[in-house]
């Protein structure tokens, strides 16, 4: 898949020390549930599960991005789809140097697109700490609606946190596309 500016693919080998770098970064790490800093040797674990997942199968399966103009790592997006196959979490990381580029928004969008267009899910959801105010910025940017706030329902390196919790419907996304 691709945008003007990125390209979403599958993970490769290739991949793994640029995601060891930025996830070990405690600013990434932060508000995910991974502990930082993530070794190279567990990171070459991960990109090689990625790269053998299955897109469209039940549970997580993680694309690569990058840029188009320069190939290589710059983020990570995941979607989880539901047993059923007619809706689907999503989730992402980008690397601290191509934040505040608009990167995340546009492969997040591309990926709602493809999932409530292309293939025809009803629902896609999303949650973020509540205090991680610029990803849920990103998801209401793309469309997504704050649905509940659960106050400290997550026990997250050694504290209670809050989740807020975002959700889109394919009827509400064409509605706003068409208009």
């Amino acid at each position: 898949m691709e945008t003007a500016r990125l390209r979403i693919r599958r993970f490769t080998s290739s991949d793994a020390p640029t995601l060891a770098a930025y996830r070990s970064d405690p600013e990434v790490s932060r508000y995910q549930s991974w502990e930082a800093p993530v070794p190279l040797a567990d990171a070459e674990r991960l990109a090689a599960t990625f790269s053998a997942g299955d897109p469209r199968a039940p549970g997580w399966f993680q694309y690569a991005v990058e840029r188009r103009d320069a190939p290589g790592l710059i983020g990570d997006v995941g979607v989880c789809r539901s047993e059923d196959g007619r809706q689907a979490e999503l989730g992402f990381t980008f690397a601290p140097e191509f934040q505040g580029h608009g990167y995340a928004t546009e492969a997040v969008a591309l990926l709602v697109r493809f999932l409530l267009v292309e293939e025809g899910l009803h629902r896609i959801s999303a949650a973020c700490d509540g205090r991680n105010l610029r990803s849920a910025k990103l998801l209401e940017r793309v469309g997504f609606r704050r649905e509940g706030h659960l106050v400290q329902s997550a026990w997250i390196k050694g504290e209670w946190t809050d989740d807020v919790l975002f959700g889109l419907l394919a009827s509400e996304y064409r509605a706003v596309r068409s208009v």
